[in-house]
């Protein structure tokens, strides 16, 4: 992965590219040895470190042991125990197998020598073979047509959480899972539009890193729409799972929909897909998340 980009930010973004910068470096983990790295929380994080950005700094640490001609197509990770922002996470990068056309990595995340995440995932050589994708969703409007997350906020019609403009610019058709305006449960999928908030340099480990963190954003939501708002319900990310597709990049918008199928057991299934302005599919995630209800 390389540095901070030098080009200009993508035109129309509103959160500011220095918002950007700063989630670039932040997955630009500090290498301690052969195959052992170090990253860090930003100083304004929350209780816990946000599941997006464990996966994508451990996807990194995978990454930076891989030859430059492999690219990621599929990732699985746990997550083991909720992670402290203070203290730094040290990645261990295991170098499973390293064949013809792919090479296996397998990462584990600790913190005061305990785990906190474990990540496997394969990398293969860019080759040729069938193309198709699902026909691409019906009647979703551009995103240039519905309102930022900065704009709902002017207008009070998000929570009070969002408070600071952010790395990944998000346009949501229709009502924010957190929104104040959510009173009814749906069956209708989450659709957000999302891009990072700024241009990125021409690297698609970096590009695969930043969907990777950008996917944990409003997946586990689909779960929380299916039902009426719950107040006290506590969730987090169990596992996670990523297929890529294709080449993208993650600086031009791409249209993300969460659906869960099922919940039981304290436990609930979110499935997303990410599709271009083209609609072709470019990456496939699913997660299984800890969704449970306040002790009465």
């Amino acid at each position: 992965m390389t540095g901070s980009p030098t080009t200009s930010p993508v035109p129309g973004a509103e959160s500011p590219q220095p918002e950007l910068d700063a989630l670039i470096e932040l997955l630009d983990l500090e290498q301690l040895d052969v195959n052992l790295f170090r990253g860090f929380s930003p100083p304004n994080s929350p209780t816990r470190v946000f599941g997006g950005q464990v996966a994508g700094q451990a996807l990194v640490a995978a990454a930076r042991t891989v030859a430059a001609d492999r690219v990621v197509h599929s990732l699985h990770a746990y997550f083991i125990r909720a992670g402290d922002p203070s203290v730094p996470i040290i990645y261990t990068t295991e170098p499973v197998r390293d064949g013809r056309s792919f090479t296996t990595r397998r990462v584990l995340a600790v913190q005061r020598g305990e785990a906190i995440f474990s990540l496997s995932a394969s990398f293969q050589e860019e080759q040729e073979g069938l193309e198709h994708t699902e026909p691409a969703p019906e009647g979703v409007p551009d995103p240039e047509s519905l309102p930022s997350l900065e704009q709902l906020r002017r207008e009070g019609r998000l929570s009070s959480w969002y408070t600071a403009q952010h790395p990944i610019d998000m346009r949501f058709v229709g009502v924010p899972t957190w929104s104040q305006e959510r009173t009814e449960p749906t069956d209708e999928p989450i659709r957000v539009w999302m891009r990072a908030a700024g241009a990125l340099p021409d690297d698609p480990q970096l590009h695969a890193c930043m969907l990777t963190y950008a996917s944990d954003l409003t997946l586990l939501g689909s779960v929380f729409t299916r039902h009426a708002p719950v107040p006290g319900l506590n969730s987090a990310s169990l596992d996670h799972a990523v297929w890529f597709h294709r080449r993208f990049r993650a600086d031009e918008w791409l249209l993300y929909t969460c659906y869960s199928p099922t919940a039981s057991g304290s436990r609930g299934l979110a499935t997303g897909r990410f599709t271009d302005r083209d609609g072709r599919m470019i990456a496939t995630v699913v997660q299984e998340g800890l969704v449970r209800l306040p002790r009465s």
